[in-house]
């Protein structure tokens, strides 16, 4: 069946990125907006936009009767959820198709295999599948999780069911700890999710983040788009993405893709998806969970294949079968993500809100810029405080990095804190460019320190010692600040912002 009519339940950069897709392949497009949305870009991008609701995600973007009531009011025809809100929700995804509208993304009945990790693990056994040593079903009773956990061998991880993002999700190091993190969990895991059911892992330590991109049909065809290394993350959420992985080697590469493969073809799965898997330092991979949706960090991809994964999703939706094959597909190429957030990465990454006083994007060669806003606007306190993605693509990873660190200094924004500061850290950071590097890289090569001027400008530590060269060389006395001089106290953070404002 042929989309004609195209809404986007969702707000800021991604429905930004599937307009645009919609509309070069001749798609009429609506957008749904919140109040605190009313001057967003994608509202004025799109041919329609409606209001569907008050500030609040509940009120608005998470009402799926009210999104199928301006479908059905405009004659829409289709419906991309994008990333968040009701991307995973299979409730919204039937309640779609019960209303006679195509839903661009997989069945329900994926989304609910996948979408508990613990049916996703039931389902994936049968298919030989390497997984994490752990239960395989959901554990209450303390005294036998403790006992489970002391076979398998501290530390383990306790993580929800129901869980993404970090949450409801616990490192143990020993038994004495462990009924009280195990509590802590599905206290956790009941108030972000509704759902206390808790699991247990054994905690791989070292490892790194992979990730493959799928891709499925409705005719049985099924392909994977490679891998993206995700391991730089900040509470268990990712901040630096990269195609292609600097550690797997072509038959790493190739079995971790056909286990993917394999794990779409478990669930019958249609559209894009994504299969998250754990590395650890001796190459040993397994699998974690499949996110039944497109990812924030989809563009790596598209840069490395060439390939609109947008136009892809809509394309099977709408029924065609795959234009390729596996044997189609080559890596070109490499491209780095960084998620530039509203954040201060110098006050362990709280949000940060305000007004965008300037926002100047980063252009040139290799360098894409998927975002939201403009100069002027206000970074509303009520979503996620992703601003934008910044992607830089090169003919090998050096190519990309020197790219992304040009970027990263062109980029200009002030009125807020963002992880633009963090990125160059971390791309100029000697376990980075070696790709020496895990999923602990903040624990253990980052501090707020980190994040001076001095530190993050090479300009500014030249001149900072030349000048304490001089001082050393003339021996001149120490310098005491005047008596009214301000004082200035507190951490580096604040220190920081004070200079700022």
């Amino acid at each position: 069946m042929k989309i004609t009519k195209l809404l986007v339940a969702n707000r800021g950069e991604i429905a930004l990125r599937v307009l645009r897709s919609a509309k070069e392949m001749g798609i009429q497009t609506v957008a749904i907006y919140s109040e605190a949305d009313r001057q967003a870009l994608h509202v004025r991008y799109a041919d329609e936009a409606v209001c569907v609701g008050g500030p609040q995600s509940s009120e608005s973007y998470l009402r799926g009767d009210a999104i199928l009531e301006v479908c059905r009011r405009l004659g829409v025809d289709a419906i991309h959820p994008g990333y968040g809100f009701l991307s995973e929700n299979a409730g919204f995804a039937r309640k779609v198709k019960e209303a006679g509208l195509i839903f661009v993304g997989p069945s329900p009945e994926a989304m609910e295999l996948m979408g508990d990790k613990l049916s996703a693990k039931q389902t994936v056994k049968a298919y030989n599948i390497p997984l994490v040593p752990g239960t395989d079903e959901a554990i209450s009773d303390v005294e036998e999780a403790k006992r489970i956990a002391s076979e398998v061998g501290f530390p383990i991880l306790i993580k929800a069911s129901a869980g993404g993002g970090g949450k409801g999700m616990r490192i143990v190091n020993n038994a004495a700890e462990f009924e009280e993190q195990m509590q802590l969990a599905i206290n956790e895991a009941v108030s972000a999710f509704g759902d206390g059911a808790v699991f247990i892992e054994k905690f791989v330590t070292g490892p790194r983040h992979i990730e493959i991109q799928v891709l499925g049909d409705e005719h049985g065809n099924i392909v994977h788009l490679f891998e993206r290394e995700c391991s730089i993350q900040r509470r268990h959420q990712k901040v630096i993405e990269e195609a292609p992985s600097s550690v797997l080697t072509p038959e790493l590469r190739a079995e971790m893709g056909r286990c993917a493969v394999e794990v779409a073809r478990a669930c019958n799965y249609t559209g894009a998806g994504t299969v998250e898997f754990l590395l650890d330092d001796k190459h040993n991979f397994y699998f974690l969970e499949m996110n039944t949706r497109l990812q924030v960090e989809h563009p790596v991809t598209e840069q490395i294949t060439g390939l609109d994964l947008v136009k892809e999703q809509i394309r099977v939706a709408e029924g065609h079968p795959l234009a390729f094959t596996q044997e189609d597909l080559t890596i070109t190429g490499h491209a780095l993500e960084l998620r530039v957030y509203a954040e201060d990465p110098a006050n362990n990454f709280l949000p940060d809100i305000g007004t965008l006083t300037t926002y100047v994007r980063p252009q040139g060669p290799g360098v894409r810029v998927d975002d939201g806003f403009e100069q002027g606007m206000d970074i509303p306190i009520y979503y996620d405080p992703m601003i934008a993605k910044l992607v830089t693509f090169g003919k090998d990873r050096t190519e990309a990095i020197e790219r992304m660190l040009r970027a990263i200094d062109e980029y200009q924004i002030t009125g807020i804190q963002t992880t633009l500061p963090f990125g160059r850290y971390v791309l100029r950071h000697p376990a980075f460019v070696s790709g020496n590097f895990d999923t602990n890289f903040i624990r253990d090569h980052f501090t707020p320190a980190d994040l001076t001027p001095a530190a993050t400008d090479p300009n500014i530590a030249k001149v900072a010692a030349v000048l304490t060269a001089m001082l050393m060389t003339e021996k001149k006395a120490p310098v005491v600040a005047s008596s009214d001089a301000p004082a200035v106290t507190g951490s580096n953070w604040k220190r920081n912002r004070m200079g700022a404002r």
